[in-house]
């Protein structure tokens, strides 16, 4: 969520810190600062953008060949200048830092009764602190940050400076992602690897429990134990294009217009080989033979990708899927089987939650594990048995988009995959599966040409306070999903339900201020969807209809209807899911909202 950057070199530092900030925005956050050696550690700090903190530097002529940044998303104490990173005992230490240190109260007690004075309400300040009590015993830099990490619980990301070591960057990592960017003669890191592509492409990646130590001229790994260690050096494929707007208006935008490409990427690798263990990275071949059950985890957007793959794995693969957020899992008492393939989701790779629950598993001896992930070399792939790594791109809008329908394609590659190792899928089968892949960039781009019909709903819709989605079957997680995107960026109160759940209690909602979408393609529920509607009209409430063209609505008073070009059979969630992506973009236009950082969110969600 928070972001981190931060850089060592013979130049001025400050606009590489600056830029890797403004490259962080994306991940949400509600406060930024910079602190910087030059001769003494000098830092600036603002509440709002990080464009307010680049001109306070600037104003106060801020510069420095050492510095660490930082993007702050508030979790302990409110958004202010004070809780703002990066914070800095007694002039000598300042510290950067992403996660959640649990304890913190223990520590602030025992920290004050030595003398130290907090002048913020973060679990952050301990670190200073801490790491600044260390220091005083030896003056070394690297080993005080190895012994305060010991002294911490929770998680955390850091990067540390001293006054008194100009030419020294020190960085640790247990439970956030932290990387390390190798330049010639410069070394920098990040929390993301978007902050530093300006500088270099030359990235590794730290492990859980490293601490390094970075100069002009060299990095050096330490593990938890203390041991030298040699971390990967990976060429990252992420083009800088893919971080700028171009033509675009938002981020949001942009990913949503990208998903044609984005599934073609995906979906290549699957044209050329079809349906096998082999498009899977790792021991993928041993993880999904003899899978007898599956259990899914993730959170947000992702939970819903999931919940859409239970209904393909159940009935094409014919084995029983649970799906569950990853969250709950973490703190349950799961019943643990050889024979179950526990399938985790997250864009970033780096979903805490989901990371955990991933571990939880693990603990209980599950060693089938599968994860499905947007971004190489991040923690959840690493500490997964096998991946399947989607190709959408970097994604930036908080709001996933892109990354969401490439997971879907991620799922229905499992799913037939599973159901051919099995025996379940004749070549003819494949082949039809494998043509509707074939199709679904050009149904999408049909879906997306249906934008011009759906800003006049849009406009309807930023009246509103209240929206209700419906759909059933595998398109009911699709009604959750478009729900999910209208609250998170017009911060419209939306919700959604199974439509034949709607007599059970939220028709009481409905009514000529409700206004109810509905996702209705041409399939075996349809009739039922269509008398659910009816339920609707009946209590005064006005529809809204995503339909097939061969679905047989018509338009009439209080029933609006979008077609899109024809129904696409098993994998109609898909397209169906590029209008309600349109509708709530446009809707937030209309009320004006920040779409690329909606209020409270963040991108990349690193606490607990």
């Amino acid at each position: 969520m928070c972001g981190i950057v931060g850089a060592i070199s013979s130049g001025n530092v400050v606009p590489v810190l600056i830029d890797g900030l403004k490259r962080l925005e994306y991940r949400g956050y509600d406060s930024s600062g910079i602190a910087v050696h030059d001769g003494e550690i000098r830092r600036v700090r603002r509440v709002g953008r990080v464009a307010e903190m680049e001109t306070a530097a600037a104003t106060e002529n801020v510069s420095g060949r050492l510095g660490i940044g930082h993007t702050r998303w508030a979790t302990h104490g409110g958004v202010t200048e004070p809780n703002a990173h990066p914070h800095i005992s007694a002039g000598l230490i300042a510290v950067v830092h992403n996660g959640i240190i649990e304890n913190h109260d223990e520590k602030r007690d025992e920290l004050k009764a030595a003398g130290y004075v907090f002048t913020s309400q973060t679990d952050t300040e301990v670190i200073a602190h801490l790491v600044h009590r260390h220091y005083l015993l030896d003056r070394d830099l690297f080993a005080a940050v190895q012994r305060a990490g010991k002294e911490l619980v929770g998680a955390y990301a850091i990067a540390v400076i001293a006054q008194d070591q100009p030419d020294l960057l020190v960085v640790a990592r247990m439970g956030c992602p932290l990387l390390i960017g190798v330049g010639e003669g410069e070394n920098f890191i990040a929390s993301d690897v978007s902050a530093v592509l300006s500088s270099t492409r030359r990235v590794m990646y730290l492990e859980e429990g490293d601490v390094a130590r970075l100069t002009r001229d060299a990095v050096q790994v330490f593990d938890g134990s203390g041991a030298a260690v040699e971390r990967k050096l990976h060429l990252s494929d992420v083009s800088l294009a893919s971080l700028e707007l171009g033509p675009y208006s938002h981020f949001m935008q942009k990913e949503i217009h990208e998903q044609p490409r984005a599934l073609a990427d995906t979906i290549e690798n699957i044209l050329d080989d079809g349906f096998s263990p082999a498009l899977f990275d790792g021991d993928a071949e041993a993880v999904l033979t003899g899978v007898k059950s599956v259990q899914i985890i993730a959170c947000g957007t992702s939970f819903y990708a999931g919940m859409v793959a239970r209904y393909w794995i159940e009935s094409i693969a014919g084995l029983p899927c649970a799906v569950e957020v990853a969250s709950e899992y973490r703190y349950r008492d799961a019943v643990a089987s050889p024979d179950n393939l526990i399938v985790t989701i997250s864009q970033s790779g780096e979903t805490l939650d989901t990371m955990e629950a991933l571990k939880y598993a693990k603990s209980l001896g599950q060693t089938k594990t599968l994860s499905i992930c947007n971004v190489r070399e991040s923690a959840i792939p690493r500490s997964s048995a096998a991946v399947f790594y989607t190709r959408a791109g970097a994604e930036i809008g908080v709001a996933s988009t892109k990354a969401f329908t490439t997971q879907l394609v991620a799922l229905f590659t499992l799913t037939v995959t599973l159901a051919k190792l099995s025996g379940r899928v004749s070549p003819e089968q494949e082949a039809a599966y494998l043509d509707a892949l074939r199709q679904l960039p050009g149904s999408v781009q049909h879906a997306l040409n249906l934008e011009p019909q759906i800003k006049p709903w849009a406009d309807r819709f930023a009246e509103k306070n209240h929206a209700l989605f419906l759909g059933r079957g595998v398109h009911y997680p699709v009604a959750l999903e478009g729900a999910l995107k209208l609250k998170e960026i017009t911060y419209i109160h939306a919700e959604a339900y199974p439509a034949g759940e709607l007599k059970h209690g939220p028709l009481a909602l409905v009514d000529e201020n409700m206004p109810v979408v509905v996702i209705a393609p041409n399939d075996a529920l349809l009739e039922k969807v269509k008398s659910n509607m009816q339920e609707v009209r009946a209590r005064g409430g006005e529809i809204y209809v995503f339909a097939d063209l061969d679905s047989h609505f018509s338009e009439s008073e209080g029933v609006h209807v979008i077609r899109t070009p024809r129904h696409v059979g098993i994998l109609s969630p898909i397209m169906h899911t590029v209008p309600v992506q349109l509708l709530a973009y446009h809707t937030a236009l209309a009320r004006g909202t920040d779409v690329d950082k909606p209020r409270n969110l963040a991108k990349s969600v690193t606490v607990e």
